[in-house]
């Protein structure tokens, strides 16, 4: 078992705070296994809202959640928005000691819904799949390779794992995104994933996929922010201002799980994936992935100018600017990109990050640092 204690202490900390704490997240990334650390299941504090039973004792749910007490479990609460309501009144209660822990899919309505309806009495904590600092360095290989859903990084060999994701994949289009607004036929859903995967780590241009899919633009970008929502996909911003120069204004997109993308690509193993002319842009998803789960930035961004210049990640921590690149080069050095970033971006400092085992310095703002132990790393070059 692989402990996540940072995630239960996040939850006892928000639980402490507020009287509502939500763990959002796509489906079988562990919510509902962390939940069973604070109640039990054959409690009659949990609801499971696709369990019928559990709807029923919830017809009235007013009278049904006011009398109980201690930390009430809602799963799937995005399958009963009516609800949001009801917990405000409930939350507001100063007499009775009652909280709430809501477990959802990471719709994009259950964060509307919460954010109109509980404002300042709920904290949303996002649950992802293993990290790095969760498996530890021996398992980066793998965890690359088979991504962090739980199921897929445990499973029994490499074909347990891609069995496991192609069923998760087969689930999301014939049921999840359906459900979500996206209303294209199966076999069309997938294609559009397809579609993204060859874009990952590009900009993004809504064009082409509409004209392949027969599709307006619009549409496509509301698929594509519905799929942004759901936690799968990571659009990066573009970071613009007045510097003078003509700025990339389109996000950049990356699959946030880099199982899923091999899913997609059909790799099937570890030398396939290096040997995949994607596997540059897999390996910078993947460790942009594990620096914004270590680092968690105010802000996070990308840059690029129309004559070249270019930022792979721009990041806002405590007020200064940090600057990212992530090479899969033997040795990296100093580009003339490196330099028109330090200057146009006034950048505090750049981090340059690889494969490799040595830390070394470039220049008085930017160092190379392994990726294996980027978090020692950073925080002595911090």
């Amino acid at each position: 078992m692989i402990s996540r204690s940072h995630l239960f202490d996040q939850v006892q900390t928000a639980l402490r705070r507020s009287s509502i704490a939500a763990l959002v997240g796509p489906r079988q990334v562990g919510k509902t296994t962390l939940a069973r650390a604070f109640v039990d299941f054959q409690s009659v504090n949990y609801f499971d809202l696709e369990d019928p039973v559990s709807l029923a004792r919830l017809a009235e749910p007013m009278t049904t959640l006011a009398a109980l007490r201690g930390l009430i479990v809602i799963d799937e609460i995005q399958r009963l928005p009516g609800l949001f309501p009801v917990l405000r009144v409930l939350a507001d209660r100063r007499d009775v000691d009652a909280k709430f822990l809501l477990l959802g899919s990471a719709s994009p309505a259950l964060i509307r819904q919460s954010s109109e309806s509980l404002a300042g009495r709920i904290e949303v904590i996002e649950v992802s799949g293993f990290a790095l600092d969760e498996v530890g360095e021996s398992a980066s290989a793998s965890l690359w390779l088979r991504g962090g859903f739980p199921r897929a990084f445990l499973a029994a060999s490499e074909e347990d794992s891609r069995a496991w994701r192609q069923q998760f994949l087969l689930s999301l289009v014939e049921r999840d995104l359906p459900q979500l607004g996206m209303n294209m036929p199966p076999a069309t859903m997938h294609r559009f994933l397809v579609m993204l995967a060859h874009y990952h780590g590009q900009v993004w241009n809504a064009a082409e996929p509409a004209r392949s899919l027969g599709i307006s633009e619009g549409t496509v970008r509301r698929y594509l922010d519905i799929l942004t929502g759901t936690y799968l996909v990571r659009q990066l911003q573009p970071w613009h201002e007045n510097i003078g120069k003509r700025q990339v204004k389109s996000p950049k997109i990356y699959w946030r799980d880099s199982g899923l993308l091999h899913q997609l690509f059909g790799i099937s193993g570890g030398a396939d994936l290096l040997a995949n002319p994607k596997c540059g842009a897999s390996w910078e998803g993947y460790v942009l992935e594990q620096l914004m789960h270590q680092l968690q930035p105010d802000e996070a961004y990308f840059w690029a100018t129309h004559t070249g210049a270019e930022l792979d990640a721009l990041l806002m921590i405590n007020g200064e600017r940090i600057g990212i690149e992530i090479k899969r080069a033997d040795a990296p050095r100093l580009t003339p990109s490196m330099r028109h970033a330090l200057a146009d971006l006034k950048l505090k400092r750049l981090w340059v990050i690889y494969p490799g085992s040595q830390r070394y310095s470039l220049h008085a703002q930017v160092n190379v640092i392994p990726f294996a132990n980027f978090g020692r790393e950073m925080a002595d070059v911090g």
